[in-house]
């Protein structure tokens, strides 16, 4: 049985990069549609969702961020994986970046077998579970077949790279998890990402977990790194 093709939608206004990321990506197996403005883009993700998004930061009109905030707003395009293409490289901007809701950033330029590393490891780790089933950490309930979240009869919702910190932090309750291994656990060892990285999802994660009122689940441990409890660990 043959193995359906990653969609990949590709968003820049610059053509030559859009033909090149193109180019480079249908060669690897990849099925893929470009845009070249955050309004189109829009519109095609409405047409036919994408397995994921590759997103330029710098576009006139609607930026990057903000068309990657918007798509978080929604519950039906909230879930697709974002990768961020940008010049910018400072921490701050790479912050925002995650902070609007990308799952991972690459600086540009870079190499096509760099781009497919980074594409083929987020799809990974968003992609639907073949397991059913489901994960139970107090009064959190992690269904991996529906790929939703409760807290109660409050539901959660998370973008994918959280959706999996979760996921990852249930299935081992209680243990204390040091933020290189969860990048290991969670990113994966192929690819480079700060240690900040994680910062980040987990402040995230902890306001969604607040939200719903599971504040108190995600913990830090001062110089160690991040457990989940139960409510009787602590």
């Amino acid at each position: 049985m043959s193995k359906r093709k990653p969609r990949v939608l590709v968003v820049d206004d610059e053509e030559a990069i859009l033909e090149m990321i193109r180019f480079a990506l249908e060669r690897s197996g990849m099925k893929v549609r470009t845009a070249s403005s955050p309004y189109q883009a829009l519109v095609m993700v409405g047409e036919k969702k994408p397995d994921l998004i590759l997103m330029d930061w710098m576009m006139p009109g609607v930026s990057g961020i903000e068309l990657t905030r918007r798509l978080r707003k929604d519950s039906k395009t909230r879930d697709i994986p974002v990768i961020m293409l940008t010049a910018r490289v400072t921490e701050d901007d790479v912050i925002t970046g995650l902070e609007a809701g990308a799952d991972d950033y690459l600086i540009k330029p870079f190499s096509p077998r760099e781009l497919e590393a980074r594409i083929k490891a987020v799809l990974r780790r968003s992609g639907s579970e073949d397991e059913d089933g489901r994960l139970q950490c107090g009064g959190l309930t992690m269904d991996l077949a529906s790929r939703r979240i409760h807290h109660g009869e409050q539901e959660i919702n998370l973008g994918p790279r959280d959706f999996h910190l979760l996921e990852f932090l249930m299935q081992n309750p209680g243990r204390v998890y040091s933020r290189t291994q969860l990048l290991d656990n969670v990113w994966g060892t192929n690819v480079y990402v700060e240690e900040r990285t994680v910062d980040v999802h987990i402040g995230r994660l902890r306001k969604a977990l607040k939200k719903a009122g599971a504040g108190d689940y995600l913990q830090t441990a001062r110089g160690h790194g991040y457990r989940l409890v139960t409510g009787k660990e602590g």
